[in-house]
């Protein structure tokens, strides 16, 4: 009876194990290949539960997220102005095609080191030509946007070959290398001050501009408010010569005695004043004479 027993319990853990090893899970991160006897039977990338046959069949698994290959340390590349600078990048890659990618480098060991050496020299080789045909100002800032679109799409082209999708190509750091960083700076320096000066002379030349505008446009409204004033005066001075007329007319003596008192009251504003003229000038009439002018007025 015990012996009965034991031949169960172990026939069970034997089914257990092979079962076990009959069965394996795909989740929606990995993709996998199946092989029976060491040759390649099939890929499977949809995720779920799938039999293999034990000890005839294995599988392999391989990562199919994005992952992030960063440069070990910063490449030394030569502009097109002959000036070294000193470039750290990344990479952002993943596998979509698992048969080619174990083709091509899994059957060499580790896999993702082969994939990674592969990149960082094609990533290398690209950003090296296109920093060679270009220069410090547009790596920098200029053109970077641009740069890193054009080696995205060389690096993707050449690692398709082996299964690799390059999703992007970025630039973490653009430094000078020490021995030339304090000229470049001189010169940044330099062709700042010159900008800064061309933007100051346009502005005065703009200012000057505006201001001979400003004295134009003043001396044009002086102009038409002098003549505007002069014809206002003048009808001015002929409406009082017209009143002044019709005045005389009505009483030529009154108004010759209201000039007359006008005039004594101008030349005699102060006991100071002196006037030396001939008693029987015209000027005295009415002094000498205050009722002059009285008939005429009454009538």
């Amino acid at each position: 009876m015990r012996r009965a027993t034991a031949y169960v319990l172990i026939g069970a853990v034997i089914v257990a194990l092979v079962v076990a090893m009959s069965v394996y899970t795909i989740d929606q991160r990995k993709a996998a290949i199946k092989f029976q006897l060491g040759e390649f039977k099939g890929v499977q990338t949809e995720p779920g539960l799938y039999f293999l046959v034990p000890l005839l069949q294995n599988v392999r698994l391989f990562d199919t997220r994005i992952q992030t290959l960063e440069a070990r340390d910063p490449e030394r590349f030569l502009t097109a102005e002959n000036r070294n600078v000193l470039v750290d990048s990344f990479v952002k890659w993943r596998i979509v095609d698992v048969r080619q990618f174990y083709v091509s480098v899994a059957q060499r060991g580790d896999a993702i080191l082969a994939a990674e050496s592969r990149i960082s020299q094609t990533v290398n080789d690209a950003l090296r030509a296109e920093f060679a045909n270009k220069k410090v100002h547009d790596v920098v800032s200029g053109e970077r946007d641009k740069i890193m679109t054009d080696v995205a799409r060389k690096v993707d082209a050449d690692v398709r070959r082996i299964g690799v999708q390059v999703v992007d190509v970025r630039l973490k750091r653009v430094d000078f290398v020490p021995e030339i960083s304090s000229d470049v700076f001189r010169r940044m320096e330099s062709e700042r001050k010159r900008a800064a000066n061309e933007e100051r002379a346009k502005g005065q030349a703009e200012g000057e501009r505006i201001k001979a505008e400003a004295d134009r446009q003043r001396q044009v409204i002086v102009a038409e408010a002098y003549k505007e004033a002069q014809k206002v005066k003048g009808e001015g001075d002929a409406l009082a010569s017209r009143i002044y007329a019709e005045a005389f007319q009505r009483n030529p003596e009154f108004y010759s005695f209201y000039r007359s008192m006008e005039a004594y009251r101008q030349s005699l504003r102060s006991k100071a004043d002196v006037m030396v003229l001939d008693p029987s000038s015209d000027f005295f009439k009415y002094l000498k004479n205050p009722g002059r002018g009285t008939k005429s007025s009454g009538q």
